[in-house]
């Protein structure tokens, strides 16, 4: 293991209970049970208890803040597939490597913002040098090729993380300066780092829109992912192109998992979780569209927020159908081509 990675165990979150921050005096975050007597104003004891209309702004607030985190997360995904070609199942891999260096570098350095700033640039160089390595050689070939070497690729990064990080589950303690909470009601708050959370994703998206709608850059990415051979006929390095696009992707999965670290517990399977749900945010909105990424992010986020608070027992059902019907109506997804 590396120096000053510590071994903390702490219990994984429940699907439930990781968005749901309804508290009571003592700061204890409630079940799932709990937090759907809630959203009936019913207490925990059967009394009426917390209004309705706060508990259901709390989960549209955890909704829309776990909508943030899986629009970073799927719009590298769907970059990457809709301007290279290439499926990268590896992608939620970046994301967990994300939170183990927040996990590591807050350690060692003792502070969680200097661990996002070293660790970004790191986390792009990586995904630079994996793009150099290995997927320049797979542009040209069938998608089966890909699969097999992105799965090979989470095998190898699993490996490299259970040797310097072990693979015991650890925590990341939130920032002193955002470890407080609005209060709601007497009975009711809402931690300020998740609204953080949002912010940091928000601006993330704003930079990231920017620089595709207004930059060179972003105007060889959407003539890429419009037309490719024209690109590379047009004299456009179209492979630094590439380099470019795939090390950006890899910098949101993982700058997703750094902010996520303080909120979940950091885990050896995070980026499978991640990666099922950002594949169904990227099918939802449309293939190459950020703007698809973006509204489908924010209703799987919701969907799976509420879906875990009011049906406990099938909340996972609840995304699978949802990418159902949408399917049914935009076989293409909701901003195919947009």
């Amino acid at each position: 293991m590396l120096p000053g990675a510590r071994r903390d165990r702490r219990p994984t979150d429940t699907p439930a209970g990781r968005w749901c921050t309804v508290t009571r005096p003592g700061g204890s975050a409630s079940t799932a049970a709990s937090t759907c007597a809630a959203l009936l104003s019913i207490g925990p004891d059967g009394s009426f208890g917390m209004d309705a209309s706060i508990s259901y702004l709390i989960q549209i607030l955890n909704g829309v803040q776990y909508g943030f985190l899986l629009f970073l997360v799927a719009s590298g995904l769907t970059l990457v597939f809709g301007i290279m070609g290439v499926v990268n199942l590896a992608h939620g891999a970046f994301y967990m490597v994300g939170a183990y260096l927040a996990f590591w570098l807050s350690t060692v350095t003792g502070s969680f913002a200097l661990a996002i700033l070293i660790g970004v640039p790191i986390s792009v160089l990586l995904g630079l040098v994996v793009e150099r390595i290995g997927f320049t050689h797979l542009y040209h070939r069938d998608h089966l090729y890909q699969v097999l070497f992105t799965f090979g690729l989470i095998l190898v990064i699993g490996e490299l993380r259970a040797i310097l990080w072990g693979n015991d589950v650890h925590g990341v303690a939130v920032p002193p300066l955002l470890s407080g909470s609005v209060v709601l009601t007497e009975t009711q708050s809402y931690p300020i780092y998740r609204l953080f959370i949002s912010v940091a994703c928000l601006a993330a998206a704003v930079v990231l829109a920017a620089v595709i709608k207004t930059t060179r850059l972003g105007m060889m990415i959407r003539a890429s992912a419009t037309n490719r051979e024209m690109v590379q006929v047009l004299g456009l390095n179209v492979d630094r192109l590439f380099m470019v696009v795939f090390g950006l992707g890899i910098g949101l999965a993982a700058f997703a998992g750094m902010i996520a670290a303080p909120v979940s517990s950091v885990h050896p399977g995070m980026g499978d979780e991640i990666l099922i749900v950002s594949f169904v945010v990227v099918v939802i909105g449309g293939v190459g569209s950020i703007m698809g990424a973006f509204w489908g992010a924010m209703l799987i986020g919701l969907a799976d927020t509420f879906g875990a608070v009011l049906l406990p027992g099938a909340g996972g059902a609840v995304v699978y159908a949802l990418m159902a019907l949408v399917l049914a109506w935009r076989p293409n997804g909701l901003f195919a081509g947009r």
